[in-house]
């Protein structure tokens, strides 16, 4: 291509060059162009992605908005209150039938907390006073009441060896012959031919699983706090044992979720030790499966692929609750009689929270169409299902109408960057639509997989603590203990309590016996049967 020197010289004496030069810079001219809008795209992703990077580093964990943001939303948000007040008329692209009108709101009660002391022991240390004596008669004074202050402390742990003896008696000296040697038989252990007790074994799953101290922690705490050798490699074996005893139950609770026709499901990565990767750790995978109100079932497979949860769902046919991982969709579409997917709506949240960051006025307005939306969810949260899925109807389908046709409006406009947080936002919103309006069709369904991803939570913590599974077969016996354990705190049971009971019971019961072990079915042993 010919500089713009030698154009010039040639247009100067060519008048037929002008024409040529004015075409070449034209075309050079749209390739800048188009260059600058492929930099301002990159620019745009990279300044959206510095911005995610500061959030996770030093903003807060909640999806939260900066004050400007917030000033924009509310500002945003009035316009939307009196869409929403207006009863529009119900479309057909979200609804199939009509609802009725709403009933007033009913007030929640606010739930009371128990003071801290009311299950704890009392000990009262009494101080008299040094003249309770009267100086002068020598009597005592009359008590006119009493001051108290009250400090809470803390006994440590300890163990404590634990002796079964039984006597042995040997032949009567009647010289009837009948008699042989007498001795009580020994109870049913927890793990035979053992030194484990009950309430060390409690002891050591909750710390390992519910608090994620790592197993070398513990035999630390052991050496220097009670002076007893414990070797990590015991601890393995013992909880090995007990997840076996467990299983059952585990088994159980499958059954029960399986019996039903809806599930949230999810999972998450977690690092294994496994000695046939050479030089770093493996990556095994914790898919998670419950239901609203009821039990959470974890599952370890070695990787993300569909065949865990397709052998899982075999038997199960119903709802499921994911994001748009493109596994799920393919169960769905491969079962289309039996499985129905059900989107995420705090997924498409965070991607426009994202695109907020950056900042973008449309994605703020999306928040605030989704603030509304989550109103709706408290109003009806104690709510039967019955009467959420009748407000729902009534005022949820036109927030979502107007939430599409904007997105579809943004979408066509050509200065929008599809790879911008924005356009991401707006592509996952558009694809993911009829999934996330799904939760309309059942009081039962959720609006979001929330629940199941709070869950996850504490696993996380808990990752981060002990970093990795010690070895690929350590992952089943993982996921029967969590699943046991957030069965229990769904419920509003103490794992503790569960798990001493539990584990006292089961190595004497039968199996038609275990199912009433379930935390569904589960009732502490009367004091006389202990």
């Amino acid at each position: 291509m010919k500089s713009r020197e030698e154009l010039l010289g040639e247009s100067a004496s060519n008048p037929g060059g002008v024409a040529e030069y004015a075409f070449v810079l034209q075309e050079q001219l749209a390739a800048r162009e188009q260059a600058l809008a492929e930099k301002e795209q990159l620019l745009a992703e990279a300044r959206a992605y510095i911005a995610e990077l500061k959030q996770q580093l030093f903003g807060p964990k909640a999806d939260k908005l900066t004050p400007e943001q917030e000033e924009q939303l509310r500002q945003l948000t009035g316009d939307v209150q009196e869409q929403a007040q207006r009863p529009p008329p119900l479309s057909r692209e979200v609804l199939e039938d009509s609802s009725a009108p709403p009933d007033k709101e009913k007030p929640r009660r606010a739930r009371r907390k128990p003071p801290l002391a009311a299950q704890l022991e009392v000990r009262q240390e009494v101080l008299e006073p040094p003249d309770k004596l009267c100086a002068h008669c020598h009597q005592e004074r009359p008590c006119i009441g009493r001051e108290t202050s009250t400090e809470y402390e803390y006994q440590p742990a300890k163990l404590v060896a634990h002796e079964t003896v039984r006597p042995k008696y040997g032949q009567c000296q009647c010289g009837c012959g009948q008699s042989g040697v007498a001795i009580a038989p020994l109870p049913p252990r927890l793990v035979p031919q053992s030194k484990l007790g009950l309430g060390l074994a409690v002891y050591i799953l909750l710390s390992r699983f519910d608090d994620h101290v790592a197993y070398y922690t513990l035999e630390r705490i052991f050496r220097e706090r009670h002076g007893v050798i414990i070797p990590r490699q015991q601890m393995v074996q013992w909880v090995e044992k007990i997840a076996f005893l467990l299983l059952a139950i585990y088994n159980l609770i499958w059954e029960e979720l399986a019996a039903g026709d809806y599930l949230q499901l999810d999972e998450t990565p977690v690092k294994v030790l496994d000695p046939e990767v050479k030089g770093k750790a493996g990556t095994g995978f914790l898919w998670f499966y419950s239901r609203p109100g009821g039990d959470a079932l974890l599952e370890y497979c070695d990787g993300r692929g569909r065949a865990g949860p397709e052998k899982r769902l075999r038997d199960f046919q119903g709802t499921i609750q994911t994001d748009a991982y493109a596994v799920y969709k393919s169960l769905a579409k491969d079962r289309p009689g039996e499985l129905r997917r059900l989107g995420c709506l705090a997924h498409s949240r965070r991607m426009f929270r994202k695109a907020a960051l950056e900042p973008s006025t449309a994605a703020i307005w999306f928040i605030a169409q989704i603030r509304l939306l989550y109103r709706i969810e408290d109003q009806v949260r104690e709510a039967s299902p019955e009467e959420r899925k009748r407000v729902r109807r009534q005022q949820a389908p036109a927030l979502w109408r107007e939430m599409k046709r904007q997105a579809l409006k943004l979408r066509a406009d050509p200065r929008l960057l599809p790879k911008s947080s924005l356009g991401k936002a707006l592509n996952y919103f558009l694809k993911e639509y009829t999934a996330l309006v799904g939760y309309l069709r059942d009081g039962r369904f959720e609006i979001d997989n929330n629940l199941v991803e709070n869950d996850i939570r504490p696993e996380v913590v808990g990752r981060k603590r002990w970093l990795f599974i010690g070895h690929p077969d350590a992952g089943w016996r993982s996921a029967v203990i969590y699943t046991i354990i957030l069965s229990c705190r769904r419920r509003g049971i103490n794992p503790q309590e569960y798990l001493t009971d539990v584990l006292r019971r089961l190595p004497a019961m039968k199996n038609t016996e275990v199912k009433d072990l379930v935390p569904s079915r589960w009732k502490p042993a009367p004091p006389q049967a202990k």
